[in-house]
Order: C-alpha cells, then structure tokens, then sequence
C-alpha cells in the first residue's frame, strides 16, 4: 500500500450498506447488530419490507430458485425480513454448492466486449449460485437505509457476477520479482495518465493483456474495480452511477490505493495502527466467516505462514477472488485460469518447500495427507492458511 488516503467532498458521492471498521481494536470488525442472523437481511420499514418481498420473489422465480430451498422471516415489529437457505444450521460450506443435485445449478454464458467492438462468450457462476451462498449459514448480509430495496440486492448479485466473468480468463505477466510495468498509453507506474475516463484506462487492462505486469494485489484490485465500473457502464448502463463511483476512485488521483478499507492489513507484523480509520473507496470487509462459506465475487487472503519465505517478495501470501464452483482466480494463465480451493492453498503452502513454479521446483513439492488438506482452511492461529475475511463491494444506490 502507498499512502494514506484523505476524504475529500467528492466521497460523499456514495452512500455505503457498512461502516468499513469499527473501533481501535487489533481486528476490527463489521458492525452486526445481532451476530446469530444468517443469510440475507433487509431491515426496513414496513412499508419497504412489503414491496421488497414482492420484487424478490419475482426475481428469485426468474433465477428458478424454488421456495423450498429457502425460509423467509418477517419480523414486523423488528421491521426485518430475513432469507434463509434451508439447510442444517451447522452447514456453512458454500463451495460444494455445485455438486448439490437439489440446488441444479449450471453455469451462465454471457457476453463480454473484446477490441474493435467484437465480443466473447464467457462461461460463468450464475446469479442463482451466488444469492444461494449468500443465503447460506455462517454469514450475515444486510441491507439497510438507503439500501432497503431488491435492487440493491439484484445490483450486488450482478456485481459479483461481472467480477467473476472478467477474472474468468486472464493473462497477465508475474512480475516474479522483477518490476512491473504497465501500458504507458494510460499509466505511469499504476498511475494514471491522461484524460480518458477511469473506466476507459481500466478497461485496457483486459484488452491488452500482455502490457501489464502486476502482482496479485493490485490484479486483485483492478477485476474488482473493472466489474463494478464496467458494470454501471455497460451492464446496467447507468452513466450516473459510474461518474459518482469513478469520482470517488479519483479522488486522490491514484485510483488503485485504498480501494479496499485499511484494517485488512491489521495482521502484518509493520502495520500502521493509524490506518484502520482508512475507509475503503469500494470495498468493505467482514470478519468472523466460517472457513468454507465463500460468496462468488469475494476476495480472499490466504496467509504464508513460513517465517522464511514470507519475506520473498510476492510470496507474503495470496490475495484471491473466488469464482465459485470451488474455483478461485489463475491471474497468469499457469493453470489454465483457475485452482480449485484445495489446489490453490496447497501452492501457497508449497513456497516453505521451495516450490515457486511447479514445473521447474516439482521435485520439491511434498505431498499432503487428507487431513493435512483439510487443515489449511482452518485460519493461521490455528494453523491453516485461510484468513476469516472476506472483502467485496459496498452496496451502491
């Protein structure tokens, strides 16, 4: 991270479905109001309870999500209404979904645009996949205030589907220690250059793949950052929207640095206290997550516990989105676009052993028992790799 981030009157711009962190505490977390709610929550007025019923109902049929898969709980007097999965309360694991008969789900084919005004057809996780994780066990999702309507939902599930769709299949250079570079037609260094529109010199980042060479952090940033301007700009259409969102990335003129809030780094040995009032420009976080209840669209940190290769640069650990369909992002095509979770931590895993390209070091990888496997998504304290975050955009209106 670069610098520390100052408001400016063109952040109020946005208005936000969650305070970032709360508090000066080592790990801060999310303000939840009642820590027991699971699934999705609209707590609203009566009023908007009604009409948010009706909508989501409507949206849920176009989805083919039965009513059998889920309860619904309206609390009047508490002015909430809250969907449920009907599964065994115990049951948080949301990376299996795909292989559930009951759920039927099937992958989403929809278009992106590529140069001179062509378009590819991508195979993606489905809107149904990602509103049943978020239903699922382990994991509160609320909307409120200014947010107490099915379309904040409906944007939110069309968000992380784009997010997805965009990491599907990429090619980017790894640095591997060496410096990054960048189309310099846009950018100086991840700074931008000249006046093209936010959106514009992202979008180059996927049209011209092989002009970049960035770490997993920043690729991080930039598919999230992509599928929610590209989103607004070309999915919904909503020139408005983006102009507040793109205004809010420039504030500072350097729209890569705090996208996501401060307090996500709080467990770096050099960490700044003084960065947990730092609000993320896009992104809020959540903490306390169960281990396998993963939403498509989340990013993900998977922490390299070996005291002596942490220190390699760009081996500290992996910053990931998950894809759903248990996949998480291949940024740099090594295998074939995507790891399955298992695969994934078990690379991460591999660096103490030495193992940093698997077709050059794989005399070296040492192979994991079941129950060692098994044990890497528990979090670092209880030594897993699998941090207890999850970060994915605000709620926007």
């Amino acid at each position: 991270m670069k610098s520390t981030f100052l408001f400016s009157p063109l952040l109020i711009l946005l208005v936000f479905s969650l305070s970032a962190c709360s508090g000066p505490q080592t790990k801060p977390i999310s303000p939840q109001p009642d820590q027991k709610a699971e699934g999705i929550r609209f707590s609203c007025s009566l009023e908007q309870i009604t009409n948010i019923e009706v909508d989501l109902e409507k949206y849920f049929q176009s989805l083919s999500i039965g009513t059998n898969l889920f309860t619904v709980i309206k609390n009047l007097e508490g002015g909430t209404l809250t969907y449920t999965l009907n599964t065994d309360p115990s049951d948080t694991n949301t990376l299996d979904f795909h292989k559930r008969p009951e759920f039927k789900l099937q992958d989403e084919v929809i278009l992106l645009p590529l140069k001179n005004k062509k378009n590819r057809k991508v195979s993606t996780v489905s809107k149904k996949e990602i509103v049943l994780a978020l239903m699922q066990h382990g994991r509160l999702t609320e909307f409120n205030k200014e947010n107490c309507s099915a379309t904040a939902l409906i944007d939110h599930v069309g968000i992380r589907q784009n997010i997805v769709a965009w990491t599907e299949k990429l090619s980017w250079v790894w640095p591997d220690g060496e410096p990054a570079f960048w189309n310099k037609k846009y950018w100086n260094k991840g700074d931008p250059v000249g006046n093209e529109p936010l959106h514009v010199m992202i979008n180059d980042m996927f049209m011209n793949q092989n002009k970049y060479s960035i770490g997993c952090y920043t690729a991080t940033k930039i598919v999230v950052i992509q599928g929610v301007l590209d989103y607004y700009h070309r999915v919904k259409k909503d020139p408005i929207q983006l102009q507040k969102i793109e205004a809010r990335l420039m504030a500072d003129h350097d729209p890569l640095v705090n996208t996501e809030p401060g307090c996500m780094w709080s467990f770096e040995d050099d960490y700044d206290i003084k960065k947990l009032s730092i609000p993320g420009k896009l992104l809020t976080i959540q903490y306390g997550i169960a281990a396998r209840n993963v939403v498509p669209g989340d990013w993900i940190y998977l922490l390299n516990t070996d005291i002596k290769t942490k220190t390699k640069i760009g081996y500290e650990g992996s910053n990931a989105i998950y894809l759903g369909r248990n996949k998480l992002d291949d940024y740099y095509a090594d295998h074939n676009h995507s790891y399955q979770f298992d695969e994934k931590m078990n690379e991460v895993y591999q660096w103490r052993n030495g193992v940093f390209s698997r077709s050059r070091d794989f005399k070296k990888i040492k192979p994991l028992s079941s129950e060692e496997k098994q044990r890497l998504y528990n979090t670092p304290e209880k030594g897993g790799l699998l941090m207890d975050l999850r970060v994915f955009p605000y709620f926007f209106i």
